[in-house]
């Protein structure tokens, strides 16, 4: 979530930002070459996207765990991000 400059909230998909620049504003540039610009400051917004990025990549985790099946059975292919040993 981020927060245009008139004070209205919106969400934005981080693969669709191309560059982000702290001039004193910070300013988003996407890839379709439009520009956005935010009241959160550059560290802000590249937390955010980390945040983002570390949940998508647990509730994967948590989705393989989910659908392992006892060993020695067939069951999906799924490769988890960390392998048990």
């Amino acid at each position: 979530m981020l927060t245009r400059l008139n004070g209205e909230q919106f969400a934005l998909n981080p693969d669709l930002i191309e560059r982000a620049e702290e001039s004193p504003d910070t300013v988003l540039t996407l890839v379709d070459g439009k520009h956005l610009m935010v009241t959160e400051s550059l560290t802000d917004v590249i937390e955010a996207i980390r945040m983002d990025r570390a949940s998508i990549l647990a509730l994967a985790q948590e989705v393989a765990t989910a659908v392992e099946t006892p060993a020695g059975k067939q069951g999906p292919n799924v490769v988890p991000l960390n392998p048990r040993r």
